[in-house]
């Protein structure tokens, strides 16, 4: 395990004329450009009478597989998920965008949603990956809230999600819920960020509560401003929790990190908006297959390269190299 890459890794370092967490994921988000995938589309039945979507690009068989779970409000159009995806086929693997629900494009059936702390859909998205290639390495690789959904499962299933993963990493996962939304509750982090997320979970919540009048207040989430209102109005009604802040501290996977058994790389910019450096976990705080890296600069799911007017590409080669490592 550790805290910093080893000599054969790929240290990441902002490029000078990108300065700042802030100037770094809002850029890296509008303006590097990153080419469209095209994608084969296939869909999950799931037993609640609910439904998953799957974005492929396909590899040819036995080759190894990647699954990505997406950040919040993310999707297989999601610029990292497109680059990650785009290296899948480069190099001649399976990749995979898991869409939880509600995200592909299409409102899921049921009176609930997604959230930081779905480990059972994790579980039901890996055994169905695992099933379609059986004889294949299976990598997962978690973004934002889909790291935490992530690493959450992992921690919870210890040495039994070697069934369905030999390797994963986490990238930008808000490690612990509280100290992120109340980070991303205050200030700038409001007025920009949260204000944009909200846009469109607010849209989708109220598209529920048309359709489930009894369980949510519409006219309550359409005055939310704060991902504190949402998740206590929205998150915590539809999955159980009685409140924003005891969904937070339920789902947090920063304690379950010291109990993961398969290798994870767990990656967090220092300088990340959405989480401050502060509540990053230490070495102790995790099990020896966690390798922690924590680069000083790189914003929140962003790592950006190169002169002006820069590239992505690290954080695909950074998760390819790790999981290569198995296959050397």
């Amino acid at each position: 395990m550790a805290t910093t890459p080893s000599p054969g890794n790929l240290p990441y370092r902002a490029p000078t004329w990108l300065p700042g967490g802030h100037l770094q994921t809002i850029y890296s988000s509008l303006f590097i450009r990153v080419p469209p995938v095209t994608y084969r589309r296939e869909r999950l039945e799931l037993a609640d009478g609910d439904f998953l979507d799957f974005d492929w690009v396909d590899g040819p068989a036995g080759a190894p597989v990647v699954v990505l779970f997406h950040g919040l409000e993310g999707s297989a159009d999601s610029h990292y998920a497109r680059d990650l995806m785009a290296h899948m086929r480069a190099r001649g693997w399976h990749g995979v965008v898991a869409h939880f629900r509600g995200c592909s494009g299409e409102d899921n059936r049921l009176p609930r949603a997604y959230f930081a702390g779905d480990s059972a859909d994790i579980g039901c998205i890996l055994h169905h990956v695992k099933s379609q290639h059986a004889d294949a390495p299976v990598y997962a690789a978690g973004v934002s809230l889909g790291g935490n959904a992530l690493l959450k499962w992992l921690g919870e299933q210890g040495d039994a999600a070697h069934l369905l993963v030999e390797r994963a990493a986490a990238v930008s996962a808000p490690l612990d819920l509280t100290a992120a939304g109340h980070t991303l509750d205050r200030g700038f982090n409001r007025r920009v960020y949260t204000a944009r997320f909200l846009v469109t979970l607010k849209a989708k919540a109220l598209l529920k509560a048309a359709r489930f009048p009894d369980l949510l207040d519409s006219q309550a989430i359409a005055a939310a401003t704060t991902f504190r209102e949402f998740d206590t109005l929205v998150t915590a009604r539809l999955h159980g929790f009685h409140d924003a802040e005891d969904y937070w501290q339920k789902v947090s996977s920063k304690p379950l990190l010291q109990a993961i058994a398969v290798p994870t790389l767990v990656v967090n910019a220092r300088n990340d908006p959405f989480l401050p450096a502060w509540a990053l976990p230490s070495p102790v705080e995790v099990s020896p297959a966690v390798t922690l890296e924590q680069p000083a600069t790189g914003g929140h799911v962003a790592f950006p390269s190169g002169p002006f007017p820069g590239r992505p590409g690290w954080l695909p080669r950074r998760l390819m190299q790790y999981f290569d490592t198995l296959r050397r």
